[in-house]
């Protein structure tokens, strides 16, 4: 299991836009992938359970990776927050 801190980098937080983008670079992996923020957990293969954790412009999140791609599956994902999910 791959355990990472990440800020979230949209402007207006993890809405519908960026929490789809998230969804689709999951969905390209096999390994579970999941997304905690003030200790609430959800799948970060669903766009429904993203948005609900509300997690903010600047807010904390876990990123949690456990499969047989975890490695390429936090790469690709840290690269979202890099890119500010494509939103500047």
């Amino acid at each position: 299991m791959i355990k990472k801190t990440l800020i979230m980098t949209p402007k207006l937080g993890l809405h519908a836009k960026p929490a789809g983008m998230f969804v689709r670079e999951s969905c390209r992996f096999q390994s579970e992938i999941m997304l905690c923020k003030d200790g609430t957990e959800v799948n970060g293969k669903s766009v429904m359970q993203l948005m609900l954790l509300a997690a903010e412009c600047g807010a904390k999140v876990i990123l949690c990776i456990t499969g047989p791609d975890e490695v390429e599956a936090l790469a690709a994902i840290e690269q979202l927050f890099v890119r500010k999910f494509d939103e500047e």
